[in-house]
């Protein structure tokens, strides 16, 4: 099986999963539980205020679920990710879907939570636009936040030189409306898989089907002749609007407000759903949101950087980097100048990046106090700082030039110099430490 209602179980059965049957609103409620249960287990809410669907939340939010829904396990999460965007497959398309059991002309009728207290609206946060390549002819798929205007109506959140942004654009260009389709409810890996960002002119759902074992199905809608998976929960698809644009702003990964932006606007054509459908929604700028949009790059940097340099151990985008703008890279040192190359090559993979540390073998990347150790005692600012100014950055960054986005960069050589005598920086050991039961003597 390759859809959400199979991973549920799946969490189910690992007493991942905590069912809420007490009466939650939309309006804030849902947002707040899902916040106080961050990191944790997954929520399933069945008993929502404003409407009949359920409700799933922090579904992949953690490392432990991540790796489920890749079919491994915390270990070799990117070995999973890197082999499916290696061994991309195309998935079989039937002319039905199971969407296809309910339809309806109304957006309102989906639980859509309004999250924070300053936002413009409520948002759809999991949902995932699909989309035909002017240029190739193949699908796009990608993640795309949406707000509701009226009942047939979304203003939908591109980013301008991604994909689906590029498409619309060449649509503009001959005054046409770009057709799409959007699915909400979806196993996880399809979710991982359009939070990837494939090169130009690939399907990131040929990733999924990989990733899945090739057992995704997809299923071709009537109206824009577009494949989307077949078990998706909740299906629309409709037009983006060549001519129309609608003010919003919302909360980003850093969870931190982004500025108000006009954007496009997605008009319904048919809404589908399947009986007892389930919703999901992600808290931005919370461990499901990070994962989601981090990960995908982790495993890219991972296979780049291993690639490009065979001492390059592991890299991690870091939790207090919103596991976005900072990365540490753990490597196995052959020469002096082999971090300041590494860190090159690092902000070159992704470009959002606003610092890379890297350090020794015998440093936990994934431990903030190790890495900060690493720097207390390996590094020496005139001459292990490299800084690069006015160069492109995140968006998202707040203290950045947001406009013309530009923002200032920072890599740090946080490892043992190969000069000086490596006993100074060897970490201290106590022989059969492991072995000490603290019980036997704290009686």
């Amino acid at each position: 099986m390759s859809d959400l209602r199979h991973f549920i179980s799946q969490i189910k059965k690992n007493k991942d999963l905590k069912i809420i049957k007490t009466k939650v609103s939309t309006k804030f409620e849902i947002a707040g539980i899902t916040a106080k249960v961050d990191g944790s287990y997954a929520l399933l809410f069945e008993n929502i205020k404003e409407s009949n669907f359920n409700l799933v939340s922090n579904l992949v939010g953690t490392r432990k679920r991540f790796a489920l829904a890749v079919g491994g396990s915390e270990t070799n999460i990117h070995e999973k990710v890197i082999t499916a965007i290696k061994k991309a497959k195309k998935p079989k398309i039937i002319s039905s879907g199971k969407f296809m059991e309910n339809k309806s002309k109304n957006l309102f009728s989906m639980p859509i939570i309004t999250h924070f207290e300053k936002e413009s609206g409520p948002f759809i946060t999991s949902s995932i636009a699909y989309v035909k390549n002017p240029e190739t002819g193949k699908q796009n798929s990608s993640f795309h936040r949406l707000m509701p205007i009226d009942k047939t109506h979304f203003s939908i959140r591109m980013v301008e030189g991604r994909h689906l942004h590029r498409c619309f654009v060449d649509a503009k260009e001959h005054h046409e409306d770009l057709k799409i389709a959007i699915t909400v409810g979806v196993h996880p890996a399809i979710s991982i898989a359009g939070a990837y960002q494939a090169e130009w002119g690939k399907d990131e759902i040929d990733i999924a089907n990989s990733l899945l074992d090739g057992k995704l199905i997809l299923a071709k809608l009537p109206f824009t002749g577009l494949n989307v998976p077949s078990g998706s929960e909740i299906v629309m698809e409709g037009k983006i609007l060549h001519d129309k644009t609608h003010p919003e702003w919302m909360v980003e990964m850093l969870q931190t407000y982004d500025h108000e932006r006009n954007q496009p606007v997605f008009e319904l054509e048919n809404l589908y759903y399947r009986n007892n459908p389930i919703f999901h929604d992600v808290l931005s700028g919370y461990s499901e949101h990070r994962l989601l949009m981090g990960m995908p790059i982790e495993s890219k940097l991972n296979g780049e950087l291993k690639k490009a340099f065979p001492q390059t151990i592991q890299v991690s985008m870091t939790n207090g980097g919103c596991n976005w703008l900072h990365a540490v890279v753990q490597i196995k040192k052959k020469n002096e100048s082999d971090p300041k190359k590494i860190i090159k090559k690092t902000f070159e993979s992704h470009r959002s990046l606003k610092q890379v540390t890297i350090v020794d073998e015998d440093i936990d990347p994934n431990n903030a106090e190790s890495v900060e150790y690493a720097m207390a005692t390996r590094f020496q600012a005139d001459k292990d700082l490299v800084i690069l100014k006015n160069v492109r950055g995140s968006s998202l960054d707040p203290s950045s030039d947001q406009q013309k986005l530009q923002t200032a960069k920072m890599g740090v050589d946080a490892t043992r110099s190969l000069s000086k005598r490596p006993e100074g920086f060897e970490l201290a050991k106590i022989p059969k430490i492991d072995k000490i039961k603290l019980e036997k003597y704290l009686k």
